[in-house]
């Protein structure tokens, strides 16, 4: 794999390659202006591009490119390239470099952002990871990575849990319930049978738009029997009919099913529910699940996003 690390000045960037060649056997790649003295030395896109490639089962690292490569897009297109961008607070930048002036440092960093504009911003948005490097020092800086678990191959390509609860953080972006987003997907062997996602039934005005009053009026509210809305889980038996889920399917929620929800899943024949938020009724749901004889099991994916270094 290739991790490309991408920051401001002082953000730590060189010591994060640094301890990935010393502590994780990372080899160093480099972008240079003149002609390459070694192997690992680039002066052109398309040589670097095409050797990370031919070596892909190697790890190595490359920081500081937006310089040289502005546009990363060909290597994105890559299944092994990591793109990580990393930033620090002000105080902690300015303490790492050797500039006295902090008047000059910052004249400095906005340089930093100015100068490439656009481009950095691109490679923010490219980003699997940002990560907020205010180690203090190179032992914090390993012990963290190795808490976040940097080179867990499945920020590359997912395994069947991420992939298909990727499907779930989908499907709740239609919700239109008021009270909360929830994405539902029913799988059997690997394929997906059906999804789904909660608000009002159909024909009826959408939660959002005032179609249950239950929900649009949260601290006067009645019992949950006298919501509207079908819940993601719901939605996606009912896409499925039985015949289709039964023997061996698994249903994946982002959010735990509720006890009403459990029941119907039970009777169903679902072998396995995988979620990922709690929810107030988890317990009960759990025992349902178990008296049944259906494997219920939260998920944890790598930490995406941002991440502190601290």
């Amino acid at each position: 794999m290739l991790v490309a690390l991408e920051g401001a000045p002082g953000s730590g960037v060189s010591n994060i390659a640094d301890t990935l060649c010393s502590d994780f056997k990372f080899t160093l790649l480099s972008y240079v202006d003149s002609t390459p003295s070694n192997n690992y030395e680039f002066n052109d896109a398309t040589t670097l591009l095409d050797y990370i490639t031919t070596n892909w089962l190697d790890n190595m690292v490359i920081y500081n490119i937006s310089s040289h490569i502005p546009d990363f897009s060909d290597f994105m297109k890559r299944p092994f390239v990591l793109l990580v961008t990393v930033d620090s607070s002000i105080h902690t930048k300015f303490e790492r470099s050797e500039i006295t002036s902090l008047s000059k440092f910052c004249e400095i960093t906005d340089d930093y952002y100015n100068s490439i504009n656009s481009k950095t911003f691109k490679f923010t948005d490219n980003a699997k990871l940002h990560l907020i490097n205010n180690t203090s020092d190179q032992t914090s800086l390993l012990k963290n990575l190795k808490k976040i678990d940097l080179l867990n191959v499945h920020r590359l390509r997912p395994d069947w849990d991420s992939y298909f609860m990727s499907f779930t953080d989908l499907a709740a972006m239609r919700s239109n319930c008021m009270k909360r987003k929830v994405g539902c997907v029913i799988v059997k062997d690997n394929r997906v049978l059906a999804t789904g996602y909660n608000g009002t039934p159909r024909g009826f005005t959408n939660c959002n738009e005032g179609g249950c009053y239950r929900c649009n009026h949260p601290l006067e509210s009645g019992p949950l029997s006298t919501c509207l809305c079908l819940h993601a889980e719901e939605n996606a038996l009912l896409e499925a009919g039985r015949s289709k889920v039964e023997t061996g399917s698994i249903l994946y929620c982002n959010t735990c099913p509720c006890l009403t929800c459990s029941i119907k899943i039970v009777q169903v024949g679902i072998k396995e529910v995988i979620y990922s938020q709690s929810y107030n009724m988890d317990q009960l749901s759990k025992k349902i699940f178990t008296e049944a004889g259906v494997t219920i099991r939260q998920f944890t994916p790598p930490s995406y996003g941002t991440i502190i270094l601290e």
